[in-house]
């Protein structure tokens, strides 16, 4: 039985970053927490494109990713919950869009755009009590990366 778990190290490897510029006060300690995992494995070419909401994520993403340049395509953002539905058409579709670009293009993109009730919730995952979702989204970035590296090298 042939096992594939990937790694972190992974420094030969090109990765891009997508973030929203709206809720940027989160969105750049995502950000951060992103560059530093990066970093702390010796990946050092990164691209990063701010683009104006989590809604517009996907689309940039999907250039990244179809691109064959990157080995992963991390997307970062937050939606806090407001008075209306917006909250849940926003979040849902930036979800849907970016798991679409994964299956579509075959390379890694990884869903790291908060959905919170409020920005409590999310200042505590970029950075605050609950860790950095960034860190964390970029070692599940590398991770997968390895282990679609790896099948590849198994099935040609």
């Amino acid at each position: 039985m042939r096992e594939y778990r990937g790694g972190v190290e992974a420094p030969e490897q090109r990765v891009a970053i997508v973030a929203a510029r709206f809720n940027a006060s989160v969105t750049e300690r995502l950000v951060e927490g992103a560059t530093a995992a990066l970093g702390s494995r010796g990946v050092t070419d990164v691209d990063l494109a701010w683009v104006p909401g989590a809604f517009e994520i996907p689309l940039v993403a999907q250039r990244f990713a179809a691109s064959g340049r990157y080995a992963a395509v991390i997307c970062l953002g937050a939606v806090i919950r407001g008075e209306t539905a917006h909250f849940e058409l926003i979040a849902g579709e930036a979800a849907r869009g970016v798991a679409e670009v994964g299956l579509r293009t075959g390379v890694p993109c990884i869903f790291e755009i908060l959905a919170t009730e409020d920005l409590s919730q999310a200042e505590a995952r970029a950075g605050g009590t609950h860790g950095n979702k960034g860190w964390e989204a970029a070692e599940a970035a590398m991770e997968m990366a390895g282990i679609l590296r790896d099948i590849g090298r198994d099935l040609g």
